[in-house]
């Protein structure tokens, strides 16, 4: 099991959102073929067949919990949990 794999089981799981590493979820985002733009402190990523855009900040190191939580609705929602390609 890739290291994907483990942090898209984690999300999935929703036992410790607050927990997450926000590099870690960008990672994920871009693997699951989401395309960045960074503002500030704040990393946009959007989806072609996906109309919400994901807004996320770092809290430290960590990604914030509500955000994770909104990641995991997106994921579930399109069902994304397929994953991409496992290049890493």
């Amino acid at each position: 099991m890739g290291k994907h794999d483990k942090l898209l089981l984690q999300i999935l799981r929703g036992a410790s959102d607050a927990n997450v590493p926000f590099e870690g979820l960008c990672a994920l985002l871009h693997w699951l073929a989401f395309h960045e733009r960074v503002r500030g402190s704040h990393h946009i990523f959007t989806r072609a067949g996906v109309v919400e855009i994901l807004n996320l900040q770092p809290k430290g190191a960590k990604a914030k919990a509500y955000q994770v939580k909104q990641v995991r609705e997106v994921i579930l929602k399109y069902k994304l949990a397929g994953g991409g390609s496992d290049d890493a």
